[in-house]
């Protein structure tokens, strides 16, 4: 009985979010209290758990996604983001435009959000397509799906984070398996998969036509670079350095686990971007405090998204129908990592946020990790492929992509659609490659 509670109660947050367009925390908040309630949780007890679901959730989670926020902020309105992808036009050339793209997609998405860094890159995209009088689509599929796997797979982005908070994994591990997963996946969905659909029409709207913007305003190459990277470098460092300095004193051991913590990572990489991007671009403090606290208001409901689905894993947790899931699900034919990306594709179908799919999935699959020896990090990224499973009309990057680019739903569907699919399917083939290893 208490497995059909909790189909009818993730059925119940499909609806509200599709059908009946419920924002997603409010959904999230209903659905936990009606499964509360229906898994026969004391009721003074279903309002607590909603509370400790949230505050475990946020606690460990907020300073890294809002430092991320921000620091993604300033490499966008600094014209950074834009000094890279030019640099990387210049390096490969038009011939090879669509690596150049897909690096700079790459590089870029790490510390942005995904719906910025598709605002910000696709009037990049349109003025190689107007320089060059290349395909529309087939030079925007290889940066918009870096985009998409940085989204998914890779920390500092809300969802890997709050998976790895949930599957109780380590963000430095998570990020380098991450980047091994991304590379093949990036290139099967974006320069490969575009070669197909070439000649798909699509009539880019001039409305997005970019502007030029003067090379004076824009940062220097290699400061843009080091900053947008500097996360990444640290997380890789911290990571790394304990295993080569094992028979350092437990003091430098203690230095290097603070320097290595995700929070101070990002702080450290934050205070830096200030500075290099900040003040050395001719900001004032006062205008930069004002940037960042504009990045806080861009993410403010994807905390909120976060906070409801730890509302409803904890709600699973304190009925028990959480334990009782993994130890079925432990029985079933399939390897756990094929497992979780299953769930995560079903529910990410179903939903259309990438966000809530894999939360979702999380909730329900943790207890299962308490019973194998699946390295979490690995089914962070295993529920991170899943949760980008062929995006569609309930999808906001679906419309995103669909009315900038100026095409059909047909033509969507066999474009971004298959991109957002083959992302999802190359990312398990890699998760379970490394598995072998790992």
């Amino acid at each position: 009985m208490s497995f059909v509670i909790v189909i009818v109660c993730i059925a119940g947050l499909i609806l509200l979010t599709t059908r009946w367009k419920v924002n997603a925390f409010l959904a999230f908040l209903l659905v936990s209290i009606l499964a509360g309630i229906l898994l026969q949780l004391p009721l003074k007890q279903v309002v607590g758990s909603l509370q400790k679901g949230i505050g475990d959730t946020l606690g460990s989670l907020t300073i890294i996604i809002v430092l991320g926020a921000m620091l993604g902020k300033l490499v966008a309105e600094s014209g950074a983001a834009r000094q890279i992808a030019g640099v990387l036009m210049k390096a490969f050339g038009p011939r090879y435009v669509q690596w150049a793209l897909m690096i700079a997609g790459f590089i870029i998405g790490i510390p942005l959000y995904y719906g910025v860094g598709f605002v910000l890159m696709v009037p990049l995209i349109f003025s190689v397509i107007y320089q060059y009088r290349l395909p529309a689509v087939y030079i925007a599929l290889p940066m918009l799906a870096a985009l998409s796997v940085t989204h998914g797979f890779l920390p500092p982005h809300p969802a890997p984070v709050a998976l790895v908070g949930q599957l109780k994994a380590s963000m430095g591990h998570t990020l380098l398996y991450g980047l091994i997963v991304s590379v093949p996946a990036i290139i099967v969905a974006g320069p490969c998969f575009a070669r197909f659909v070439r000649h798909v029409p699509a009539k880019p709207l001039d409305t997005f036509k970019p502007a030029d913007i003067e090379a004076r305003l824009l940062p220097g190459a290699g400061i843009s670079f080091f900053t947008a990277l500097l996360p990444v470098g640290l997380l890789m460092l911290t990571t790394a350095l304990p295993y080569w300095m094992a028979d350092s004193p437990a003091s430098v051991k203690d230095t290097l686990v603070f320097i290595g913590d995700p929070a101070v990572v990002m702080l450290l990489s934050l205070l830096v971007a200030i500075f290099t991007l900040g003040k050395a671009g001719g900001r004032s403090i006062p205008a930069v405090m004002n940037l960042l606290a504009d990045s806080v208001k861009d993410i403010a409901l994807i905390l909120l998204i976060i906070a409801g689905a730890g509302a409803l894993k904890q709600v699973l947790t304190d009925s028990g129908v959480s334990q009782q899931i993994g130890d079925a699900l432990q029985q079933w034919p399939l390897h756990p990592l094929v497992l979780g990306w299953l769930m995560a594709a079903i529910i990410r179908v179903c939903v259309g946020s990438a966000t809530v799919a894999g939360l979702t999935t999380a909730g329900i699959i943790a207890p299962l990790m308490e019973q194998t020896k699946v390295d979490p990090s690995l089914m962070v990224l295993a529920v991170g492929a899943g949760s980008l499973f062929f995006s569609h009309v309930n999808d906001a990057g679906f419309w995103l992509f669909k009315e900038y680019f100026n095409l059909s739903i047909r033509n969507t569907l066999k474009t971004w659609s298959l991109m957002e699919t083959i992302v999802s399917v190359v990312g398990l083939i890699g998760v379970l490659l490394l598995s072998l290893w790992i």
